[in-house]
């Protein structure tokens, strides 16, 4: 009777090699990249954070804005490496752990870092001078220091693959199975918390940009709280007459129409003066005409309780987008409404017609 070759090695067996091999390759990455990381990072903790604390270029909340927790950061890929290099990768990312909130904070400075270097730039000539000269050593092979701020945040979505790759890979009965489970959870929550935390910033940037496009007495208070979704030209199609050009603002619960300024405004021209703000949740939305992708563009019509608006655009392509964005913001709507089983804030204290028109006096 014949031995079986290695061609007939049994299924699991040949399982467990997979995981073996993709375990050891993930590791082999995980230690590579943290050794580049914690490099990055004394980089500018040496040459930018500890120079400008001795030098006194700049003040201290100045410092701190910039640079956030990035010391400590620093502090925990030091503790976390001797960890990988000694193949204790469950102990290691668990006892990293800990640490997972300085990223948190980091991200939620973000925003205010990224301000803040461009203001020292801008206004501080001894700052500038500063960054041009250490920027210019060999040791950061041309990176700027634009580039290295956001290195925790991209090296936390690192972590987080890396380590659920380590923890799949992990046999139920290695001894960093469970330890290498519960780091992969942490960190994956933790880089959930900084999406959110970065997509509120990205709508923050939106909400102020569409703030200064608007004027008015009572603008001001009109996108706060809001989530922004897109903006665009779309005519508008009365019942008799011409097409008129109008720019929309979509938000998460409400599409808001403004016509511009006239462009010799005094004080105001560029902006957009606001016509009407239309709650989400109660549209109805339908496409009349532009279904089959052709050249012609195509028609939209929104039905509201007392209102309808037809909105035209020649960009086929466009009005698709629009179709879906305002689908989306409809049928979010519409479900928070049948959840809550109330009407949303902005909906209470309205007029009979169910739309604020002529919200800005002009």
């Amino acid at each position: 009777m014949e031995s079986p070759g290695p061609s007939a090695r049994c299924p699991v067996q040949e399982q467990r090699a997979r995981w073996e091999r993709k375990r050891a390759c993930t590791a082999r990455e995980l230690l590579e990249t943290e050794r580049r990381y914690q490099e990055q990072l004394g980089l500018v903790a040496t040459y930018f954070v500890g120079i400008l604390r001795a030098k006194g270029t700049l003040r201290p909340p100045e410092r701190q804005a910039l640079f956030g927790p990035w010391e400590l950061i620093y502090g925990a890929s030091q503790e976390l490496l001797p960890y990988l290099e000694g193949g204790r990768w469950g102990q290691g990312l668990e006892g990293f752990c800990p640490h997972l909130e300085l990223y948190t904070q980091f991200a939620a400075n973000a925003e205010r870092s990224r301000t803040t270097l461009q203001e020292q730039l801008k206004k501080n000539k001894r700052f500038r001078r500063f960054v041009r000269l250490q920027e210019g050593r060999p040791e950061f092979g041309g990176l700027q220091l634009q580039d290295l701020l956001p290195l925790p945040l991209q090296r936390l979505q690192q972590y987080e693959n890396l380590a659920i790759a380590l923890a799949e890979n992990t046999g139920p009965n290695s001894p960093d199975h469970e330890q290498l489970t519960r780091a992969a959870r942490r960190i994956s929550d933790t880089a959930q918390r900084v999406h959110t935390i970065s997509q509120k910033q990205k709508n923050d940037q939106h909400l102020q940009r569409v703030q200064a496009l608007l004027s008015g007495r009572q603008a001001k208070g009109l996108i706060s709280g809001r989530w922004f979704l897109r903006q665009g030209w779309l005519l508008v199609v009365p019942p008799r007459g011409e097409p008129r050009p109008r720019m929309f603002f979509l938000f998460s619960d409400a599409l808001l129409m403004a016509k511009p300024r006239p462009p010799l405004h005094l004080l105001q021209s560029g902006t957009f003066a606001c016509q009407a703000l239309y709650p989400m949740a109660e549209c109805q939305l339908h496409r009349v005409f532009g279904h089959s992708g052709g050249p012609c563009g195509g028609l939209l019509s929104l039905s509201f309780p007392h209102e309808k608006l037809l909105l035209m655009s020649t960009d086929q392509e466009e009005l698709s987008h629009w179709y879906h964005s305002l689908t989306l913001a409809s049928s979010s709507q519409k479900n928070k409404r049948n959840l809550t089983n109330s009407s949303p804030g902005y909906l209470r204290d309205r007029s009979e017609s169910g739309v604020q028109r002529n919200l800005l006096q002009y």
